[in-house]
């Protein structure tokens, strides 16, 4: 799943921001002193990106100011702008408008994409400025903490590929299950299980 999305960059108006999801504590930092907040060995760092436009309609009580296309998740090992500067490279074309909050790594995105609009914003109006990333972050955690009772930091980013898989192809219906066995036969998996004794 991740490999075909990996296939497709991401263009137009564009909301980024990072999400921290819960991990399991890898086993080589198990007798550190915890952390607390972002920094937290139970954390990982998830770059997490939507492509939106502003609703056609003005919206009726409920909805959302913006309609999303398609979303990218990207488990990242720090916040540092050279990190972000790479992967947003990667999966951002260059002629695209960028809505963000005023976070301290953003700083060279005014070089990188035709607009970037970085902004403080207050919690109350998270929900208008950059709705479908905080959607897809909670969505995502809320069907993981569901499904798995803890997932492993090295694990995250698979399980991710299929949360953004399913929710690019959330209108395909049945269809969805046939494009994944034929994706299935077309890419040989890189991924290596470690044996756990």
């Amino acid at each position: 799943m991740g490999k075909r999305d990996d296939k497709y960059t991401l263009k137009g108006c564009i909301e980024l921001d990072e999400g921290f999801f819960s991990t399991e504590i890898p086993k080589e930092k198990k007798n550190e002193k915890l952390k607390a907040g972002a920094g937290s060995q139970r954390k990982s760092k998830v770059m997490v990106i939507a492509k939106s436009t502003p609703a056609e309609k003005e919206p009726k009580k409920g909805q959302k100011p913006k309609v999303v296309k398609h979303i990218k998740m990207i488990v990242i090992p720090d916040e540092k702008a050279k990190t972000i500067d790479a992967v947003a490279g990667k999966v951002i074309e260059k002629d695209s408008r960028l809505t963000t909050d005023d976070h301290k790594s953003y700083i060279h995105f005014k070089d990188m994409f035709t607009e970037h609009k970085s902004q403080v914003i207050d919690p109350k109006d998270i929900g208008k400025v950059l709705p479908w990333v905080h959607i897809a972050i909670s969505n995502a955690k809320t069907q993981l903490a569901d499904m798995h009772h803890g997932i492993k930091p090295e694990f995250l980013q698979e399980y991710l590929n299929e949360f953004c898989y399913k929710f690019n192809r959330r209108y395909f219906g049945e269809d969805l299950f046939d494009r994944l066995v034929m994706i299935a036969t077309s890419y040989r998996t890189d991924f290596e299980h470690r044996i756990y004794k």
